[in-house]
């Protein structure tokens, strides 16, 4: 058997031959490290965690620092005294630095520092596309929309409470606020699917896509883009496309959960979610048809890929439902479940059915309270899409969620 302290210097051995590979073909007549200096780093820092541990690492870290420092600041001067014109960046020293760390992780984590060093190598090597692509591709709009959801996500977030709050406990301020990411993210989506396919595809497939995160955020962040376009005088067949199809998202979803939770229920409901289903594709479909007529594309700016106002005014309306299916329960109790599968529609139809699905009755007196709930969600997607959209927008947008819902209720009496 191979001793284990044999592959950890191996692994180090890799990792620099693959990060000094990859630097040697960017290196020039003047630069200091090449394949053989990043492999002789890697194998130092390998050798200083395994002779003295971190203190021996850290010094082997310094005196790395201390090379390239010198060798950058030598490079710099000679570039200014005019041996050699060029752009001196740290790229190379940073990884010279990070090489020695990572041969000295080898000793430790083998496994975790190969990992990290395959990704190292990619980094370098994708430069000249990472370069184009954040220099010519992206627009500032687009930088300060990532920024923004960074911050949203990663910043604002883990502060909010997640507990039931206010009112009846009807508001949970990190939920509500996931919302508003959702519809962030979904408009993002969207965005990066009309940059990358044009507005007559793209949007038809993020709103399908979307659909399966949250079919009413999709509407919402679908009537936000549209309320765009319609200030640029620009089609929004796309928008109401994408907006409809994610109802076929929420019609799949729905027999998913009730195949997990009570095939009986399933099989009652399976003629009025096919029909819906049904509805919703061609409903959709026709939109499409109109995005992809479109006389041509449109060429002005991207744009910004989210509006945080049209978020924001999203999860407010949420709210209010919320406040309001609460408060109705709180004073008129459980009067049925057909009352609180309702109540419950308005907020996630998917909630609503497991909870009825789950109960000891009838199959067929379960499916009323589920498409009851649906339905309410389709009250609740129609008022997301007038505040979000705008009336133009809605008026397209209504009457495909009047249609899948009507053949939802008219697969129940077939059935």
């Amino acid at each position: 058997m191979i001793d284990p302290v044999i592959i950890h210097f191996a692994a180090a051995l890799g990792i620099g031959l693959l990060i000094g590979a990859e630097r040697e073909r960017r290196k020039n007549a003047r630069s200091a490290a090449g394949i053989r200096t990043f492999t002789l780093a890697a194998l130092a820092g390998a050798a200083a965690q395994s002779i003295g541990a971190a203190l021996l690492l850290a010094v082997a870290v310094a005196g790395t620092a201390l090379l390239c420092a010198v060798a950058y600041y030598r490079q710099a001067g000679e570039a200014e005294d005019g041996v050699e014109d060029g752009n001196y960046g740290l790229t190379s020293e940073i990884a010279l630095v990070l090489t020695v760390l990572l041969g000295g992780l080898c000793m430790l984590q083998p496994a975790l520092a190969a990992g990290i060093g395959v990704t190292a190598a990619m980094l370098l090597a994708a430069r000249t596309s990472m370069h184009v692509f954040v220099r010519q591709v992206l627009t500032e709009a687009e930088v300060r929309d990532a920024l923004l959801f960074a911050g949203a996500t990663l910043v604002i977030l883990p502060l909010l409470p997640d507990r039931a709050m206010g009112p009846f406990g009807a508001f949970n301020p990190a939920k509500l606020w996931i919302v508003v990411i959702l519809v962030m993210a979904i408009g993002g989506l969207g965005h990066i699917a009309v940059r990358a396919l044009g507005a007559r595809y793209g949007l038809p497939l993020a709103g399908f896509a979307g659909g399966f995160v949250s079919s009413t955020a999709t509407i919402g962040a679908m009537g936000n883009r549209a309320k765009n376009a319609e200030a640029r005088s620009a089609p929004v067949a796309g928008a109401v496309a994408g907006a409809v199809l994610s109802t076929v998202a929420t019609v799949i979803q729905m027999a998913l959960v009730l195949a997990a939770t009570s095939l009986p229920v399933l099989q009652h409901l399976a003629l009025p979610l096919g029909l819906a289903g049904i509805a919703a594709v061609a409903y959709g479909v026709v939109f499409t048809l109109f995005a992809l007529r479109q006389a041509h594309e449109t060429d002005e700016e991207p744009g910004r890929a989210f509006r945080l106002s049209g978020a924001l005014v999203f999860a407010g309306m949420l709210a209010i439902v919320l406040f309001a299916s609460a408060a109705l329960q709180h004073s008129f109790g459980a009067a049925g479940v057909l009352a609180a599968a309702a109540l419950a529609g308005f907020a996630d139809t998917h909630a609503a059915a497991i909870s009825v699905a789950s109960l000891q009755i009838d199959a067929r007196a379960a499916a009323i309270p589920i498409l009851a709930a649906f339905t309410a969600n389709s009250v609740s997607k129609a008022v997301f899409a007038w505040v979000g959209g705008g009336m133009a927008y809605a008026l397209r947008v209504i009457p495909g969620l009047m249609l899948v819902t009507l053949a939802a209720w008219a697969g129940l009496l077939l059935a």
